[in-house]
């Protein structure tokens, strides 16, 4: 048998890695991408501080043209990180290596924190930016289908009960107005989120005397990152904000994937994921089609909001240097980017080519053979025969219904009070659950009209 490189989790897993991630995200927070982020940060911070005269120009040049991640030793990597508990000083010694005379200004006044945490935020802008692109197209795939069954009636449900006649396309336009809202949090947390950090040891720039704040800054420019306002070594808002604005997302495909599960069992029948042959198939079962994208944006969303809670729990950081809070971010980012890119993946798939049956909709709203509109009804009785001569006519009817069978159009119409004021197509229109979806069809437009990419 072939030789098979083994893992322990999903996220890296030969079976399931493209169920619950996707490709681009993985290659970001990849080892590799990670340590060259830190490369990339050390050559930045050279750069800076040869702009601003902290340390030789010609270091910075020779730094910036020697330091290679292709030519680092990854084996000694993971042996001295698992010696020191951190990356960056096994990165730094083969750097100054690379770098002959011009190494001893490698990591010139910087904390080992100072690199990390700048390489995570670069880390967080590719992986946004991923998510983002994946917001934009699934919002377009909700609102072709919220325009498309604008008007398909369906039973709105409370408390799994029927209640009142919706329509499909209302039902996806609140999908999609939780993700238009999600675009405009995206927006508001970049600038929070995507700040450099360079502070030194105790995060007081001490070791740079006055040109602190211009190294920062420079380096900040270098990067492409915002300039921090103050030291955030153990002020971890900004990364909690970003793992719990990704669990708010995937938060909404549970909430996605659990209607679309409830409506494609066999009893509701209402939508199904797209055909593919052999998805969703049991091994016992050959009539089954399980809802296989659903259940993975479900337990995606469930994972992510654990790592919220992490993240959050990460923040109670002890004074200038945290003793393992920290450390839990290393397990919560990547793993909630890695997720939620394959949620939203799953979902596009499961949207995207999303089949509606209105058929079965309009059969299962005809169930209650008229009495999820018994409220329509009372409404138009009520100016002829008052609010609560109504209720009591149309209470009646509906215990005729339960009790003797039939619809709730015939058991009006056998009462004296209802045919003296309405004939029976009259008596038809008000028990027709299509005619009783209130402003649905509006609430698309108006969702429709707001969003836009």
């Amino acid at each position: 048998m072939a030789t098979i490189a083994s893992s322990s989790t999903v996220l890296d897993s030969l079976l399931f890695r493209d169920a619950f991630g996707t490709a681009p995200m993985r290659a970001v927070f990849s080892d590799v991408a990670l340590v060259q982020r830190y490369v990339e940060v050390e050559v930045a911070l050279a750069k800076a501080e040869g702009r601003c005269g902290v340390i030789p120009q010609e270091a910075a040049d020779v730094i910036a043209a020697r330091a290679d991640v292709a030519s680092l030793d990854f084996d000694k990597l993971r042996e001295e990180t698992d010696l020191v508990g951190y990356p960056i000083l096994p990165v730094v010694h083969q750097l100054v290596k690379q770098c002959g005379e011009a190494g001893r200004y490698v990591h010139w006044g910087a904390t080992t924190q100072d690199i990390m945490d700048c390489a995570v935020a670069l880390q967080i802008r590719d992986g946004l930016r991923i998510i983002e692109d994946d917001i934009t197209r699934l919002r377009g795939i909700l609102a072709a289908l919220a325009q498309k069954h604008r008007d398909t009636a369906m039973a709105g449900r409370t408390h799994l009960q029927q209640a009142l006649p919706v329509t499909f396309g209302y039902k996806v336009a609140i999908w999609l107005a939780m993700f238009d809202r999600h675009a405009e949090r995206l927006e508001e947390l970049k600038p929070r989120v995507l700040v450099g950090q360079f502070a030194g040891a105790a995060g007081t720039l001490a070791s740079l005397g006055d040109k602190g704040f211009a190294v920062q800054e420079a380096l900040c420019e270098e990067l492409g990152l915002g300039v921090p306002v103050s030291t955030w070594h153990v002020a971890r808002d900004g990364f909690a904000e970003a793992i719990n604005f990704l669990a708010l997302v995937t938060g909404t495909l549970g909430k996605i994937a659990l209607d679309i599960m409830i409506m494609a069992s066999t009893e509701f029948a209402e939508v199904y994921e797209p055909f593919v042959k052999g998805r969703g198939a049991s091994s016992t079962m050959p009539q089954k089609r399980n809802p296989i994208s659903s259940e993975l944006m479900l337990a995606a969303s469930k994972a992510v909001r654990q790592h919220a809670g992490l993240m959050l729990d990460a923040m109670v950081q002890d004074f200038e240097r945290a003793t393992g809070p920290w450390h839990a971010e290393w397990v919560a980012i990547p793993e909630s980017f890695v997720l939620s890119a394959g949620a939203l993946h799953q979902a596009r798939f499961a949207l995207g080519g999303l089949i509606v049956d209105s058929e079965r909709m309009k059969q299962n709203l005809a169930m209650s053979k008229g009495l999820i509109v018994a409220e329509a009804v009372m409404m138009q009785m009520a100016p002829f025969t008052g609010r609560q001569q109504a209720h009591d006519i149309v209470y009646a009817a509906c215990r005729v219904v339960n009790e003797q069978g039939g619809t709730l159009a015939e058991a009006l119409m056998a009462e004296p009070a209802v045919i003296a004021h309405f004939d029976r197509a009259a008596v038809d229109r008000m028990t027709d659950p299509a005619n009783y979806s209130g402003l649905a069809s509006q609430m698309v437009d108006r969702v429709i009209a707001s969003d836009v990419r």
